[in-house]
């Protein structure tokens, strides 16, 4: 049997992939792996890929990239592997699904007239393919538990909304942002248990990411964006501090919230 070369090929991965999990002579550890064990390194590639346009690193996008094919390929060998479906089942379903949903460039739709038309034309074809399958589940029912928390507050939220169900300008939805932070405040003064104080914060987060939405943000970009403004903004004032020979530990809070405001003007 001869053996792979780095191929430009779909068709050379997917075999790469057979091959690895061939009880004889694949490798022990791809060949242990099911949908489940995978499922965790599915979601990381995908964080990685996000990770790498945020950093504008487009070789390591190429790489991420790959990472993240290779799970699809994966999971497509174990489905496989099941008689479940294979790799062109899911190349058929995805090019099927961009093609029904996508009228006004592959059939004789009416043009649609910028991005965010499309945006409702995509809901409206999502709507329409729920409903064939309302007999089987919920509104709610199909969007995945696997979401980061404050993604699948969104799209639960979006769901909401395509029936009707929400709020009607985003300064409603600021009212409720202030009216749940007070409900935290009423229960810290009322010594709530750390469970209520949970359910407390949940719902404030919950407002915060539909707010985002009415604002047309995506909360978890604008979270991520903070995140990597504070890790920029610490990194400067460990660098002053390190130039005065002293680590963050030795200094006091008002010394690190002064250099935080040095830092927001710098960085």
């Amino acid at each position: 049997m001869s053996e792979p070369k780095p191929s430009r090929e779909i068709a050379v991965l997917i075999e790469i992939m057979r091959r690895l999990r061939d009880p004889d002579g694949g490798c022990p550890w791809d060949q242990e792996q099911t949908f489940q064990t995978i499922a965790p390194y599915t979601i990381e590639e995908a964080y990685e890929v996000a990770g790498a346009i945020e950093d504008a690193d487009w070789s390591a996008l190429k790489d991420e990239l790959g990472d993240l094919l290779l799970q699809v390929v994966y999971h497509a060998r174990i489905a496989e592997e099941r008689g479940l479906f294979g790799f062109g089942d899911v190349v058929e379903a995805i090019t099927a699904k961009m093609i029904a949903r996508h009228p006004h460039v592959f059939g004789d739709g009416a043009a649609i007239a910028g991005a965010e038309a499309q945006t409702l034309a995509w809901e409206s074809h999502k709507r329409r393919e729920r409903d064939l399958r309302q007999g089987k589940q919920g509104l709610l029912d199909d969007v995945p538990r696997a979401l980061p928390a404050l993604l699948r507050a969104e799209k639960l939220q979006k769901r909401l909304a395509s029936v009707g169900f929400d709020w009607d300008s985003p300064e409603r939805v600021l009212e409720k942002v202030a009216e749940e932070a007070g409900e935290i405040v009423a229960a810290r003064a009322e010594g709530a248990s750390a469970a209520k104080l949970e359910d407390e914060i949940g719902d404030l987060l919950f407002v915060i990411a539909n707010l985002a939405r009415h604002l047309k943000v995506d909360p978890e970009a604008a979270l991520r964006s903070t995140n990597a403004k504070v890790m920029r903004r610490f990194a400067w004032i460990e660098a002053e501090l390190a130039a005065k020979g002293r680590k963050p530990s030795d200094a006091t809070l008002e010394e690190m919230e002064a250099l935080w405001v040095d830092a927001k003007a710098k960085t």
